[in-house]
C-alpha cells in the first residue's frame, strides 16, 4: 500500500456494502488486525470512524469487497497523515458539551440521527 494512490474519501460515496457483496475472504486474520488497529486510530480520526464501523460489521465473514473498503481507509489516511484532533495546554479545564439531534427525518426509514461534541478546555476530545 506504500506506492498506492491517496484517495479523497474514505469509503465509496453511495455504496451500501452487504453480507453478500464479493467472495469469501480465504485468510481473515490481515483483515481483522488491520480492522482492530484502525478501530484506535478512529479516537483521534473521527473522520473514518463512520468507514470503519462499516468494516467492524463484517469482521465475521468478511469479503473481497469489504477488503477493498478497507484499502481505501487506508488510502484515505495515506493522503491524510497530517490530520488529525490536535490537543494542546489548556489553562482552564472546564467541560463543556454541545449535541444536536434530527428527529425521525429520514424519508425511507424514519430513523433519527444525532451527535455530539465534548471539550475539555480548548481541546475537542470526543
Amino acid at each position: 500500500m506504500l506506492n498506492t494512490k491517496a484517495a479523497k474519501t474514505p469509503g465509496t460515496v453511495g455504496q451500501n456494502l452487504s453480507k453478500f457483496d464479493g467472495t469469501p475472504v480465504e485468510e481473515i486474520t490481515q483483515y481483522l488486525s488491520i480492522v482492530g488497529a484502525l478501530q484506535y486510530l478512529t479516537i483521534t480520526r473521527p473522520d473514518i470512524d463512520f468507514s470503519v464501523n462499516k468494516a467492524c460489521q463484517f469482521m465475521q465473514q468478511p469479503t473481497t469487497t469489504h477488503w477493498l473498503s478497507v484499502k481505501r481507509i487506508l488510502r484515505y489516511l495515506k493522503g491524510t497523515l497530517h490530520d488529525g484532533l490536535l490537543l494542546l495546554p489548556s489553562t482552564h479545564l472546564t467541560v463543556e458539551g454541545f449535541t444536536d439531534a434530527d428527529w425521525g427525518a429520514q424519508p425511507d426509514d424514519r430513523r433519527s440521527a444525532s451527535g455530539y461534541l465534548v471539550y475539555l478546555g480548548d481541546n475537542l476530545v470526543s
